[in-house]
């Protein structure tokens, strides 16, 4: 009686050609799966190649070029050894060897990466654009702690706003930034707007930075700082220039949410020692200003959505949530004396 044959022991050639179908779905696979951190990292609102500045699109045109460059010398590499491997195996003259090794191995690659260079100089100025740049009308002073950035808008007019955890800036308007570190060295970048600038104690370093397209973008301190580093984000919003302005008129007084239970129990436990809240007793400058902190679209530095379960979670156990925050925990808090802390917060719009 004859054996049944598993699917195991099919042959994978018939009549000498492969078994397609049996490959074809995994390399069709694989092929995605290779390319799609790829595609997947060439867009986004922290893509350095998804530009929404002017000096981001500089640096993303840098970056394509020199691509490309290496690129060409690379496939032409390739080409010559294919051609002598595999089509011409003659032996060639001592002469025309020298002379394959001058041009190819020596003038060509020394002229591509010449140029190369040269570009990438030609460019290196407008990629801190800032020096000889006439004053800008709006400076904002950005200091980074651990691991929060405190923000202060400083208009034409001489009035502050002061922030936390966010940055905005116009459509179409250069902004200074004034950068600043009260505790080790930080790192401001903002991926999609330009390059990164470090935050260094006791020295201010300028950075100037023109979005160019409205949207809502992530970024990032990008030097390491300690445990909660990777925690320590925020979100940049580039808004048309009207709205921008309306939105600085309205935090330039205090929020129409101030007042009620919620704050009470935020001065009883405290709070107003650390932070400040514009309009009320809390005047305290060691954490985050949360004046208006309602209207803010994250919390924590971008750590969690601005939402009152999120609020309530973060002022019982900032610790778990944010390794070694300064901020202490209030788990003798109730349900409902953080709910209402919550929907105050979120109230202060």
């Amino acid at each position: 009686m004859e054996r049944a044959i598993s699917r195991n022991e099919l042959p994978e050639r018939v009549e000498g050609r492969p078994a397609a179908s049996s490959r074809a779905g995994p390399c069709r696979a694989g092929a995605l799966l290779a390319g799609s951190p790829l595609l997947a990292s060439c867009s986004g609102v922290q893509s350095a190649l998804d530009p929404a500045g002017d000096e981001a699109s500089q640096v993303a045109t840098l970056f394509w070029t020199m691509t490309i460059g290496g690129a060409v010398i690379w496939a032409c590499v390739v080409a010559l050894s294919l051609y002598a491997a595999r089509w011409n195996r003659s032996p060639i003259s001592e002469e025309a060897a020298g002379r394959l090794i001058l041009w190819a191995g020596v003038v060509f690659p020394v002229s591509v990466l010449t140029a190369l260079l040269a570009y990438a100089f030609w460019l290196m100025p407008s990629l801190r654009p800032f020096a000889g740049h006439e004053q800008t009308g709006l400076r904002v002073e950005v200091a980074g702690s651990q691991f929060w950035w405190h923000v202060v808008y400083h208009r034409p007019d001489g009035s502050r706003i002061v922030s936390a955890n966010e940055v905005r800036l116009p459509v179409g308007q250069r902004v200074e930034f004034s950068l600043e570190s009260r505790d080790m060295i930080h790192s401001f970048w903002i991926p999609a707007l330009g390059g990164k600038m470090d935050l260094i104690p006791g020295r201010t370093n300028r950075l100037s930075l023109l979005g160019t397209k409205a949207g809502v973008y992530r970024g990032q301190c990008a030097e390491f700082c300690g445990t909660s580093h990777a925690l320590m984000a925020f979100a940049a919003i580039v808004m048309e220039p009207p709205e921008f302005e309306a939105w600085l008129d309205a935090r330039s007084t205090p929020s129409p949410g101030i007042g009620g239970r919620g704050q009470d129990i935020f001065l009883r436990e405290g709070c107003g020692d650390c932070h400040r809240v514009d309009g009320t007793p809390a005047q305290g400058a060691s954490g985050p200003d949360l004046s208006h902190v309602g209207s803010r679209l994250t919390i924590g530095a971008a750590l969690m959505k601005n939402d009152p379960e999120a609020l309530a979670r973060f002022v019982a156990h900032p610790g778990s949530l944010k390794p070694l925050s300064q901020m202490p925990s209030y788990l003798d808090l109730s349900a409902e004396e953080l709910a209402e802390i919550a929907a105050w917060l979120k109230g202060l719009q």
